[in-house]
């Protein structure tokens, strides 16, 4: 019992006798019948809900807590009044706690107290002047009525509350596991099962977005409600414990640019849109892209997986492409490193330029002469395998990623 009911009881003196408790007794019935009707009539979010059996379960609360309250009257001024109240006040508490798992606000439930309490006083009130008690009696009967009230509708707040923390803490573990159900890949029913425990309804598609857990609060403000975020413990070692996942639903051609929109400026990677069940694939890719070290765009937008596809395919196998690598240098092998790093870097260039003199020189920042005379060089050490299809593809891919700012010797060392 708070402090205010308890010096507002405490204060008061009511001499309510037997007969004007009985007449407020064999009124509650009445009462409760008129609060619910004034409650359903004035608060929308009841409009239509307190029917049938729910209408009966509610007046009878109300009859309960208004028939505690006279029991509260009767009991002598220095006995403990907390015995009595509790019944009230748990049951108060209980309703607080349905109201937040049927998904109203506590507005409403505060709305219907305060008609509760207007509709009981002026019932009540109707009996006290009637029987002739004095207005000072009448006032205390008042106060006390109201300060019952209000200990009432603070239960119901503290109901409320803990049900709403209590399902949010509920809620937020559900969709954490749900998160984590994605990534590892589990089987679709799994995924399903997980999905309606944490009240989460499946897109279309998710993609998965790779931020730093510094840079994570704001996006996630920007974002969708149904976008989830993974836990702390993440599958695979790439992403690294300072990285948060997103995965955010149907981004599509313009809500994709949206969301690079979001992520600017935030060292974001941005995997591919795959199917809400398979977003364990856009998430591997995106690590991957990350464990590649690709330079980010230098006007701040997020590293996006759709624009370096050939680096994820050149580097599936890093094993692979770096004996690849050595096999099309071996002929550069026998040469000084720093012209042998000249003739790679010409070579890449000339490549990938369809061997147009002019841009490869201008590529290079070096004279075409300059492009001619490497590029006889290199035909005396490569011979017809740069006019063999199978071996100009070989180069290519070999050297297409290849950093010109590395030497041979690194080059067959990684």
């Amino acid at each position: 019992m708070s402090e205010t009911f308890r010096s507002t009881r405490e204060a008061a003196r009511l001499a309510l006798d037997e007969r004007v408790a009985r007449e407020l007794q064999d009124r509650l019935p009445l009462l409760a019948e008129r609060t619910v009707t004034a409650i359903t009539g004035e608060v929308p979010s009841y409009s239509g809900t307190l029917t049938g059996q729910m209408r009966d379960k509610i007046s009878n609360a109300v009859q309960i807590a208004l028939g505690t309250f006279l029991n509260l009257l009767a009991h002598p001024q220095g006995s403990d009044p907390s015995t009595p109240l509790a019944p009230a006040l748990e049951a108060a508490y209980a309703l607080g706690s349905g109201e937040a798992r049927a998904g109203r606000s506590m507005d409403a439930l505060l709305a219907a107290y305060r008609i509760g309490a207007r509709v009981a006083w002026r019932e009540m009130s109707t009996t006290t002047v009637r029987s002739g008690l004095p207005a000072a009696t009448v006032a205390e009967f008042a106060e006390l009525l109201f300060a019952y009230i209000d200990e009432l509708s603070a239960a119901s707040v503290a109901g409320h509350a803990d049900e709403l923390a209590s399902a949010g803490r509920a809620r937020r573990r559900n969709l954490e596991r749900l998160a984590q159900h994605l990534l590892t890949g589990e089987p679709e029913d799994v995924l399903l099962a997980s999905a309606e425990r944490a009240d989460w309804p499946p897109p279309q598609t998710l993609t998965a977005v790779l931020v730093p857990r510094a840079n994570l609060r704001v996006p996630l403000a920007l974002l969708s409600s149904q976008t989830l975020e993974a836990g702390e413990d993440l599958p695979g070692a790439e992403a690294g414990a300072e990285t948060a996942v997103l995965l955010v639903p149907d981004m599509h051609g313009a809500r994709r640019r949206q969301l690079a929109r979001v992520l600017h400026g935030r060292r974001a990677v941005l995997g591919p849109s795959r199917p809400w069940q398979r977003v364990a694939v856009s998430f591997r890719r995106a690590c991957r892209l990350l464990a590649l070290g690709v330079d980010p765009p230098t006007d701040g937008a997020p590293l996006d997986t759709e624009h370096h596809l050939a680096e994820l395919v050149l580097g599936a196998d890093p094993e692979g492409l770096a004996d690849l690598r050595t096999r099309a240098l071996e002929p550069l092998a026998s040469l000084p490193p720093a012209t042998a790093h000249r003739l790679a870097e010409t070579l890449r260039s000339w490549l990938l330029r369809h061997g147009r003199r002019d841009d490869v020189a201008a590529d290079l920042f070096v004279h075409p002469q300059t492009v001619r005379y490497r590029m006889g060089q290199l035909r005396e050490l490569y011979g017809d395998r740069l006019t063999d299809p199978a071996s100009v593809l070989e180069l290519t891919l070999a050297l297409a990623f290849w950093q010109p700012t590395l030497t041979v010797d690194t080059v067959e060392a990684g």
